[in-house]
């Protein structure tokens, strides 16, 4: 019998834990040392269990505007990247004071998108965490905003907290929030809004209910949060959201406590390649498919065949990688396509053999599939 989401959380070897900027300041922006220590006791108590941890933590944009005295961020990049680089250096300064004293040893990483869509960067990055483990040292993960651009900017630390799940295999993701979890509605706004205790599948309609945005120090709604959650259980990690603003609460639900909202792991996990594929690669569209094709795509694997594609938005080149959705827009698959959005616009709908005459090519610059099975990764 397979394991429930809490039983599996409780069984967790090796854990990622993600902090958010909410959770760790005062409503003044500065840092809350306070709630900062008591989180790094907490993580020293899971690596005096047996436990890996990982630490992904934002604030450094926070520290350094605590330490500049600055109201609000810098509107501007080069702003924000200055802030952040005065912050990081304060941060882990604290951090590592902290974990000092329950006799841990940190290290810190500084993560980009571009060592997650390269395939050489992902294999570095995911051998050089590993080797921290090994030496007993919990590593301690940002997004590197002080060098990032656009085009490779993961953009908030709950995408990447998931990402950095799936790269080092984890059994378990917690994401510690300003808020208990997943509500029917905005409980800051509506009385009756339930918590949602496990969502076993995400659903266009758990997507609905995750709408707004964070609050003014973080840049992370609860959407970010679903989507963190679908990146997790594709990869076979089980993700729980709890309050970081409430004690112990990582300790709670690591025991197996029902508190949080928990999204168990998909059964199957998906191959390290497959992984990195769904997960490592830059969305550059989406893709529909009529319900005929979804069923193919479910129950044999089959690869996507121009006929069967409703829509595509987007533009892109071939060899990027796409969602692919359902009519209902539910996201089903990811994948490489082997024709740009230009082209499959014009061969949509239409059989295979009539490409190369809608393309004006020869039949032999005509791949049978916009998207071959090998190259795809389904998400339900």
């Amino acid at each position: 019998m397979a394991m429930d989401g809490r039983a599996r959380l409780k069984e967790a070897k090796r854990i990622v834990v993600k902090v958010g900027s909410s959770t760790l300041t005062h409503k003044t922006g500065k840092l809350n040392l306070h709630r900062i220590e008591h989180l790094v006791r907490d993580l020293a108590e899971l690596s005096n269990e047996g436990r890996e941890v990982i630490l992904v933590s934002s604030g450094a944009q926070a520290a350094g505007m605590g330490r500049l005295g600055l109201a609000k961020k810098p509107a501007d990049m080069p702003g924000k990247q200055a802030l952040a680089a005065i912050g990081q250096g304060i941060l882990l300064h604290i951090y590592e004071k902290f974990f000092a004293e329950y006799g841990k040893t940190v290290g810190q990483v500084l993560l980009t998108k571009e060592d997650a869509v390269r395939h050489n960067h992902y294999h570095h990055s995911r051998n050089a965490l590993f080797a921290l483990l090994e030496m007993g040292a919990i590593p301690i993960i940002n997004e590197n905003d002080a060098i990032s651009v656009d085009e490779f900017q993961i953009g908030d630390n709950d995408n990447l907290s998931a990402i950095v799940a799936t790269l080092v295999d984890a059994d378990a993701l917690v994401i510690l929030s300003d808020i208990e979890g997943l509500y029917t509605a905005n409980p800051q706004k509506d009385p009756s809004a339930a918590l949602i205790h496990e969502v076993p599948e995400v659903t266009p309609s758990i997507e609905r209910i995750a709408g707004g945005a964070g609050t003014r120090l973080g840049t992370g709604g609860m959407m970010t949060k679903i989507q963190a959650a679908k990146i997790a259980g594709g990869a076979g990690v089980t993700m729980a959201i709890v309050s970081g603003l409430r004690r112990h609460a990582l300790l709670d639900v690591l025991a197996g406590a029902e508190v949080g909202t928990v999204f168990p792991a998909r059964e199957d996990h998906l191959q390290l390649r497959r992984s990195w594929l769904a997960f490592g690669k830059r969305l550059a569209g989406d893709i529909s498919v009529d319900a005929g094709c979804e069923r193919a795509l479910r129950e044999k694997g089959a690869s996507i065949l121009a006929v069967g594609i409703t829509d595509c938005a987007g533009e892109f080149p071939t060899g990027s990688t796409v969602r692919i959705l359902s009519e209902n827009q539910q996201e089903i698959a990811r994948g490489i396509v082997n024709y740009d959005s230009e082209a499959i616009r014009r061969l949509m709908g239409h059989q295979t053999e009539e490409s190369a005459k809608i393309l004006g090519v020869a039949p032999a610059d005509c791949p049978a599939e916009v998207i071959h099975r090998d190259n795809m990764v389904l998400m339900v």
